[in-house]
């Protein structure tokens, strides 16, 4: 008797593929010093962020639990307010960087002096998400942390999460304009379903600019104003 699809209990293709490339991502080596390296998603301490099809910053987060759980917490089953909420959508992550703390790598998650370091490499690398968006501007809902001191980024590791088959699928501009509207749609059910704060506002602001810049590239490239059609006199 052959097997009905309704009994397919493995995931779709798209959820395998998105589970393979970031385990592939975080298993990664990243080098600590020469001759040593280690997984880049065991790192204990570090900051990442997440790029969309266009190479556009889009979110910025820390962690001092461990880099894989975090991550994976955002991108896989294990769901974060940020996705929760439609502030994040990760179906428009194509690419991770993280930077990694290895000197905190034994160090307590109490410790004050390792959080202050890294609330200010977040600092850092927010300032350099936002100034890297031409919408100078990412979708976290929350700034970082305050602080009076400043770090450099360290070294990092940046790589594609999806296979080629998942970005020919999901890079088509319709199918991004569509998918960026439907989580437009979602956020403003949540701000107007609740009292939020002003973060949340901001996001979907964001959001619209983010729409509205790719929904005009494409109309655009199409033809823009020469593309749309003259009604007939029988129309009219």
């Amino acid at each position: 008797m052959t097997k009905s699809a309704d009994a397919d209990n493995t995931p779709p293709f798209e959820t395998e593929d998105l589970r393979n490339g970031l385990m592939a991502y975080l298993n990664t080596p990243f080098e600590v010093e020469p001759g040593r390296s280690m997984p880049i998603g065991n790192f204990k301490w570090g900051v990442y962020a997440f790029f969309d099809y266009d190479g556009e910053p889009i979110y910025v987060g820390q962690t001092n639990e461990m880099v894989r759980t975090r991550i994976r917490r955002h991108l896989t089953n294990q769901r974060t307010d940020a996705v929760a909420m439609s502030v994040l959508d990760p179906f428009e992550v194509m690419d991770i960087e993280v930077w990694p703390l290895p000197q905190f790598q034994a160090t307590d998650k109490g410790n004050a002096a390792a959080r202050a370091h890294l609330n200010a490499l977040e600092r850092e690398v927010t300032r350099f998400a936002v100034e890297a968006s031409q919408f100078s501007a990412i979708l976290n809902e929350k700034d970082p942390p305050a602080g009076d001191f400043d770090v450099a980024r360290p070294n990092s590791l940046r790589r594609r999460i999806v296979s080629d088959r998942v970005l020919e699928l999901r890079s088509h501009v319709d199918f991004r304009i569509a998918r960026r509207a439907l989580i437009i749609a979602r956020l403003a059910q949540v701000i107007a379903e609740r009292k939020v704060q002003g973060g949340l506002r901001r996001v979907l602001l964001t959001q619209a600019k983010r729409l509205q810049w790719l929904s005009e590239r494409r109309f655009q490239a199409l033809g823009g104003a020469a593309s749309v059609e003259k009604e007939t006199d029988e129309e009219s």
